[in-house]
């Protein structure tokens, strides 16, 4: 769909609305730009530094460990200190400046809208929270416009919790005659167990499949007061 073919309102209200929403957009466009070159800059210049940091680095391990013929400056004990002294010095102002660099960089960034993230698996549950705007005075008589939304996800768990199946099985009788009926009882995988299907799929996914042990789970079930 072309810019031609797009559904303009009628209103102009809306539409001014609308103009003003774009504009808005574009700003922070222009001033993302702008901030990325910055950075670009910056980072340039701190890599021109690292390299020179380097050079520096390499003559001092020359000059401490080479042969004597490739130390800098003479022989003697005070020249040799003086050399570190300014080498130290020239690294240490570096990286002073490269700390400073890396500071604004990071102060940019955090000002920069964030990064769009991968989206949710498809088949999880979702549940929709409308925040709508307070209705001040100022906007009594006033048609509001939806020309748009943010919309954020977050992800939400339900903890686990127990329960406790409770079947019961009446008896009947009729009056007059003998006998008792009752539906039978249902079966399950370990007779006479009290744990359900469900849990014992739990703990089978939980040693085999996560690997927690079954001591670790008996410490779990326990906070909840459950004794397995």
């Amino acid at each position: 769909m072309n810019s031609s073919e797009l559904p303009l309102p009628d209103d102009m209200d809306q539409l001014k609305s609308m103009v003003r929403a774009m504009a808005a957009k574009a700003s922070r466009a222009d001033v993302l730009e702008r901030e990325i070159e910055s950075l670009k800059a910056r980072n340039a210049d701190a890599d021109e530094r690292i390299k020179c940091l380097m050079q520096i680095l390499k003559a001092y391990d020359r000059a401490r460990f080479g042969r004597r013929s490739e130390k800098l400056g003479s022989a003697a004990a005070d020249g040799e200190d003086a050399q570190q002294a300014f080498l130290f010095e020239e690294i240490e102002t570096g990286i002073s400046a490269l700390r400073a660099q890396v500071g604004k960089g990071q102060a940019s960034q955090e000002k920069r809208a964030p990064r769009p993230r991968k989206g949710f698996p498809p088949h999880l549950e979702r549940i929709e929270v409308v925040i709508e705007p307070d209705d001040l005075p100022e906007h009594a008589g006033k048609q509001k416009v939806l020309i748009g939304e943010d919309v954020a996800e977050r992800l939400d768990v339900i903890p686990a919790k127990f329960r406790v199946i409770i079947t019961r099985r009446p008896k009947y009788a009729f009056k007059g005659w003998d006998g008792v009926i009752q539906a039978l009882a249902p079966s399950h995988i370990i007779e006479s167990g009290l744990p359900t299907e469900a849990l014992l799929a739990q703990i089978a996914v939980s040693k085999y499949a996560d690997g927690l042990p079954l001591y670790r789970q008996e410490g779990i079930y326990a906070r909840d007061g459950v004794d397995v």
